[in-house]
């Protein structure tokens, strides 16, 4: 395809090459190939059940290694748009047409009328409460007079709370006897009791978007030092923003470059996918990674902390385990014993199960050392609730290999019945909560680009302006770009997954 002067001017300045656009339209137009299920994970059959004795004895052994640098990372540049969902249609409908609430009938009335029912056991109620009394406004005249687009406007709008600009990082989450507190500060907080260091610094690294990172740090830098003296610690607070390299082209849906009214190339961000670079770019031996929104109270972060805990028990035991069997296939021969206990380790405790192939003991030996020196992974898992999102299986690998993936429905060639069939039978359901470590058994980094399976991601409809596009979306971060790591699944309490995916949530039990 030929590119104007002004296509190329435009590749430059994200930091991407004609080719790699070129690339990206071979992909619309011929999609994505399917990955192939071969079963569900489930409970002794891919995820592992942990006994408390037995999660007492790697808690210890995460304890014990104080030693190991620890860092949270959380991804937490999404918008606090879908959260206020409902409420922005009320909004827009109550304008247009004036009518009463009551006489709109649909679930996303259902939910408004829930959210003002409850208005005051929100976190945010009594800033947003301040702010009308200053403008010698009644709040509660306004409930009783159902003048909800008033509140609206408040809560809303940019000379109110601006809930409407921000991410959802920086929403008051939960309430206290004296203050409120953004899921921003409860990850401080969780980071503190968790994943504190030797040193009594705690690594926090976050992804935001630019247009955020000012009011991510205003946040931090008003907080920060209140919670360095209650835990007696020390923060060591970064971000990132998710690399402008990353974007991919929008296409129309004859799958031709997308542009936008002045000519330019419409790019879009390519889903949680490319924070892989993100990733890539930190330095430490364990590595939690949790969602922005997935956080508790304190009189509920117990749980958290023990499981947590546990599952980077189980890494490290992991990691010392796949360090000592390579040091014993380096620099010998591969003796039939040795072949037969590095074998049955890497099936029975890291879930890969090898293609049958005849080989001599020198390539049987340099394959296992590729299967074994690979960044690692421990996946809580939680009972499926019928949640949205990726689920734990046994897939096939490019090399004919079978192990543990976390795979997205959409991945997955529903048309094919038998693995719809699979699809429909699984337990258990991915709430990103993982701890992992991205180094080799020398200490030194993995190269994580190397290890994304490219094959993949997927193509997704979306709209701009009023018009049906298609946006490429690049390996998720925990299903391709991880596709080529040691995986193991553990099974976790669904109290330990407690994600706002509405503002509505957030009077669940589990945040009051």
């Amino acid at each position: 395809m030929k590119f104007t002067e002004s296509d190329l001017q435009q590749f430059k300045e994200k930091g991407v090459s004609p080719e790699q656009i070129e690339n990206q339209l071979a992909i619309f137009r011929k999609g994505f190939d399917h990955i192939k299920l071969d079963r569900s994970a489930s409970v002794g059959n891919g995820i592992r059940q942990i006994e408390d004795s037995e999660a007492d004895m790697f808690i210890k052994k995460y304890d014990y290694n104080a030693n190991l640098n620890r860092m949270k990372f959380v991804p937490a540049s999404g918008a606090a748009t879908r959260m206020f969902k409902a409420l922005f249609e009320f909004e827009s409908a109550y304008n247009l047409s004036g009518k009463d609430p009551g006489i709109l009938e649909n679930e996303a009335y259902r939910q408004v009328k829930i959210f003002f029912e409850n208005l005051k056991s929100f976190a945010f109620y009594p800033g947003l409460k301040a702010l009308l009394d200053s403008s010698g406004t009644d709040i509660d005249a306004l409930l009783k007079e159902n003048r909800y687009n008033r509140i609206l406007d408040a809560l809303m709008r940019d000379d109110g709370l601006n809930y409407r600009n921000l991410p959802k990082g920086l929403i008051l989450f939960h309430r206290y006897a004296d203050h409120c507190r953004t899921s921003l500060e409860e990850h401080l907080v969780e980071g503190a009791v968790y994943a504190g260091n030797s040193d009594g610094k705690v690594e926090i690294h976050l992804t935001v978007s630019p247009e955020h990172l000012p009011a991510f740090r205003k946040v931090i830098n008003s907080t920060v030092s209140e919670y360095e003296n209650m835990f007696h610690i020390s923060y060591d607070i970064s971000f990132s923003i998710q690399k402008a390299a990353t974007d991919t082209i929008a296409v129309t849906k004859e799958n031709e470059i997308f542009r936008e009214s002045d000519g330019t190339i419409l790019f879009r961000p390519a889903g949680h996918g490319a924070l892989i670079e993100n990733l890539n770019d930190l330095d430490a031996d364990i590595i939690f990674i949790k969602n922005i929104d997935n956080v508790v109270p304190d009189n509920r972060k117990e749980i958290t902390v023990r499981y947590k805990k546990m599952l980077a028990g189980i890494l490290i035991d992991t990691c010392e385990k796949i360090n000592n069997y390579i040091g014993l296939l380096e620099g010998r021969q591969l003796t039939n014993d040795l072949e037969e206990e590095v074998g049955r380790f890497i099936q029975s405790e890291l879930c890969i199960h090898l293609p049958p192939k005849k080989m001599n003991s020198e390539d049987r030996k340099k394959l296992f050392l590729k299967k074994l020196n690979r960044p690692v992974r421990v996946c809580g898992m939680v009972k499926n609730t019928g949640e949205p999102g990726g689920g734990p299986f046994w897939a096939y690998n490019r090399d004919g290999s079978v192990s543990l993936q976390i795979v997205e429905t959409t991945q997955i060639d529903l048309k094919d019945m038998l693995q719809r069939t699979i699809l429909e039978s699984s337990t258990h359901f991915n709430p990103v909560d993982i701890v992992c470590s991205t180094k080799d058994y020398k200490g030194n980094k993995f190269d994580l680009h190397k290890l994304v399976d490219p094959s993949t991601g997927f193509i997704s409809r979306k709209s701009k302006d009023g018009k049906s596009i298609k946006a490429l979306e690049l390996p998720g971060l925990w299903n391709g770009s991880m596709s080529d790591w040691n995986t193991l699944f553990v099974e976790v309490p669904v109290s330990t997954f407690n994600p706002v995916k509405t503002v509505n949530d957030l009077i669940r039990p589990e945040h009051q």
